[in-house]
């Protein structure tokens, strides 16, 4: 781009700055977000709950997440991304706040679970990612979404053991209204992720019926969607459960808040680099790699003996697999369709994941509170990634024929 064409369009429009704006959308969402599962011993404690309660709060927030996402993308799709983004950052810190004045299981369903899932569906990762792809060119699309996703997992690094910190210091209640108040910086950083989505170059456009008929036909799809489930069901589970789990062995509280932190710092490099090898190589191949070597780690974690060194290695190797997901699948779908309703069918797809995200989070706790142990959830865990694992091996990794150049 020559310096006379670079000046025409407004800094705001720029990719690095609507890559900056999102990355910090997807750090504060998804970082608050991973810090739920530290609320889950002290609030079930204080309020004389059953753990199946707040699990059932957060399987149901995950649930009206992926639903409603397919919604917000098509919504962002068609009026911009910037204003789904503003009134979902608007719901996610209401959400949050309603969940520390929350003193009923079904309060707590509501603030948590359906405030916060509407929340998340607007302002995290499927739309955000859509308008960052839409930012830059196909050759450095691959690497843009990983570093979109590994900006949610610094968020969790860091923003995990503030909450740890928080809860610790003044208590659940004014931790969660603290949390709800940096949440509501989504609204101010929305404004640059504006404009509506349109055809990339050398597409055809098409009418949204149109693109879900498309996508509805295509197996490669089909079977992206099925794996992303277990995506879900794998890494909900693990963050909601793991504190619990790290005192159920016999190990500290505050050990959960760094394995979840160390668990995001990882996955920053593993983001990052899903991002830069996809560009480069099979992503079909490198996703079918990444769940059988979480079922690989997570079977050697249960078969360990409890220890603080277990702990740890298990929340670096898992945080290495763990949204590294993210580029390849959401770099898969611009790939099949085009970018034109990325934020839509990436929606879909997402949908499947939190199916996955709900069952995970929901059967821990239930299963706990029945066989007062989480082996059998852990054990389903390792069985799904390697079922994830081969079915990605049929996917064709090509563009539909109406996208110029497919072959």
């Amino acid at each position: 781009m020559s310096v006379a064409s670079s000046e025409i369009v407004p800094l705001w429009r720029r990719p690095m700055v609507i890559i900056t704006a999102g990355c910090l959308i997807a750090l504060i969402t998804f970082g608050v977000r991973a810090g739920f599962g530290v609320f889950l011993a002290p609030i079930s404690a204080d309020l004389g709950w059953g753990r199946e309660v707040f699990a059932f709060a957060i399987a149901i927030q995950n649930l009206v997440w992926g639903a409603a996402q397919p919604v917000a993308g098509a919504i962002a799709d068609r009026y911009g991304s910037g204003r789904v983004l503003a009134v979902g950052g608007l719901l996610y810190a209401a959400g949050i706040y309603l969940m520390s004045v929350s003193t009923s299981p079904f309060e707590m369903q509501m603030s948590a679970g359906v405030l916060v899932g509407l929340g998340l569906a607007g302002a995290s990762f499927a739309v955000v990612l859509a308008a960052i792809g839409r930012a830059v060119s196909p050759e450095r699309r691959s690497l843009a979404l990983g570093i979109g996703t590994a900006a949610g997992s610094l968020g969790q690094f860091l923003l995990v053991p503030v909450g740890q910190a928080l809860l610790a210091e003044y208590g659940w209640t004014m931790a969660l209204v603290l949390l709800s108040v940096l949440s509501l910086a989504v609204v101010p950083l929305a404004s640059a992720l504006t404009g509506r989505s349109k055809a990339g170059a050398g597409e055809v456009d098409q009418a949204l019926g149109a693109a879900l008929r498309e996508a509805g036909g295509h197996s490669s799809y089909m079977y992206l969607t099925a794996g992303f489930f277990v995506c879900g069901f794998q890494v909900v589970f693990i963050a909601i459960h793991l504190p619990a789990y790290i005192t159920d062995i016999g190990l500290s509280a505050e050990l959960g808040g760094y394995a979840l932190a160390l668990v995001g710092l990882f996955n920053v490099i593993g983001s990052f680099a899903a991002g830069f090898f996809g560009g480069r190589f099979s992503k079909k191949y490198l996703l079918t790699g990444i769940y059988l070597a979480r079922s690989a780690v997570i079977a050697a974690f249960v078969l360990a003996p409890p220890s603080a060194a277990a702990v740890l290695l298990f929340s670096a190797a898992i945080g290495l697999l763990w949204l590294s997901t993210v580029p390849l699948t959401s770099g898969l779908v611009a790939q099949f369709f085009g970018v034109r309703y990325m934020a839509t069918l990436f929606g879909i797809v997402f949908f499947s994941h939190q199916i996955g995200s709900f069952l995970g989070v929901w059967l821990g706790g239930y299963l706990f509170d029945a066989t007062g142990s989480y082996d059998v959830v852990w054990w389903i865990n390792v069985a799904l990634g390697l079922g994830a694992g081969l079915l990605h091996l049929p996917i064709v990794e090509r563009g539909v024929p109406r996208l110029a150049g497919a072959s």
